[in-house]
């Protein structure tokens, strides 16, 4: 094999130093994502039972790149491979474009061998003008500003002053050892919008992969009611919010803005660079919450190979085929929507 050769094999599993290497290399790689960490392999096969393929690519017996996919079958909702289910952000990440072309040729093979219907990458840049898109996803991303008081005065008058309301309510943040809290308000909040909620398990699951960077932080009243709760990632120099949920009264007394200020302030205070605030469809009302607060959106380049279909799939709430569903989820009583919930929602990744 010539010197310059990259080879490309499978991270296995159960090889705790093959995770320590790969890990490695994603720490150092300046185009990789909290969603490129190993441990989601274990999460994603323990949790949800989809086969995962983490592809390496390797010069010299040095990893040169990575490509985390996972192969989703649902009876609902068809065969995909994905780079990477339940994450924002994906694709191949590698040192030149002989590793990076390897690894996609690799992944391709293995979409065509596993019959899957589509091919899926969640790219935060374009790679292939030639493959077909999905445009229907924006990211917002910000600067965190060394001190405390600059943040405050950043955020735009309208939504600053939802934050000094939390203040003036007397809002109180904690951050959880445990998901308890979390949970009951996600699951409400997801249910009142007519969407399966992920399994509890799967929130505990994160906790124990990745440790301190899986950080979940709830806001209170002054007597003491859970009113919001996020579950945020740590990335390097970042910080994601990635779930959360609401009380129906968390409006009424902003703790949803003074939720996420809280999260900023204290990520300042770590001498954390960057919040993430993460993936919004177009025209939602999330999308116009993050722009409130100064964030502009940059579109996710999510590209596709179509084997067995004609068009990218549409498997999320915008699709008019689910507005039924939808109306029927948010009248199912609480416990049997989470009872039923995970079965749907490892489906959908």
């Amino acid at each position: 094999m010539p010197n310059n050769a990259v080879s490309i094999s499978r991270l296995d599993l159960n090889d705790a130093s093959g995770h320590a290497a790969w890990d490695a290399y994603v720490m150092r790689a300046p185009a990789a994502t909290f969603f490129h960490r190993a441990g989601w392999q274990r999460v994603l096969k323990q949790v949800f039972r989809h086969d995962t393929h983490f592809l390496k690519a390797e010069r010299e017996g040095r990893i040169v790149g990575v490509l985390p996919l996972a192969h989703v079958k649902s009876f609902l909702f068809g065969s995909s491979l994905t780079s990477l289910p339940f994450a924002v952000y994906g694709g191949v990440v590698a040192d030149d474009e002989a590793a990076a072309t390897a690894l996609e040729a690799e992944s391709q093979r293995l979409a065509q061998r596993l019959g899957v219907q589509h091919l899926e990458m969640r790219n935060l840049e374009p790679r292939h003008a030639d493959w077909p898109k999905q445009d229907l996803y924006v990211t917002f991303r910000k600067d965190i500003l060394p001190e405390e008081e600059a943040n405050l005065l950043a955020i735009p008058r309208k939504q600053r002053a939802m934050v000094r309301k939390g203040i003036k309510n007397g809002l109180q943040s904690r951050l959880d050892d445990d998901v308890d809290r979390f949970f009951a308000l996600y699951a409400d909040n997801v249910h009142r919008h007519g969407t399966p909620a992920m399994p509890k398990r799967y929130f505990r699951a994160l906790r124990q992969a990745f440790g301190r960077d899986c950080e979940v932080l709830t806001v209170s009243a002054a007597d003491g009611r859970p009113l919001s709760s996020v579950m945020s990632f740590y990335f390097r120099d970042e910080v994601l919010p990635y779930y959360a949920g609401d009380d129906e009264a968390a409006r009424e007394l902003a703790a949803n803005d003074f939720k996420y200020w809280e999260l900023m302030r204290l990520a300042c205070a770590r001498g954390i660079k960057v919040f993430d605030y993460g993936r919004s469809k177009q025209g939602t009302g999330s999308f116009s919450f993050k722009k409130n607060w100064g964030f502009e959106p940059k579109p996710l380049h999510y590209e596709y190979c179509l084997y067995k279909r004609d068009s990218v799939p549409q498997n999320n709430p915008n699709n008019a085929k689910f507005k039924l569903l939808i109306e029927t989820w948010r009248r199912m009583p609480i416990g049997m929507a989470n009872w039923l919930g995970p079965h749907i929602v490892r489906s959908l990744g």
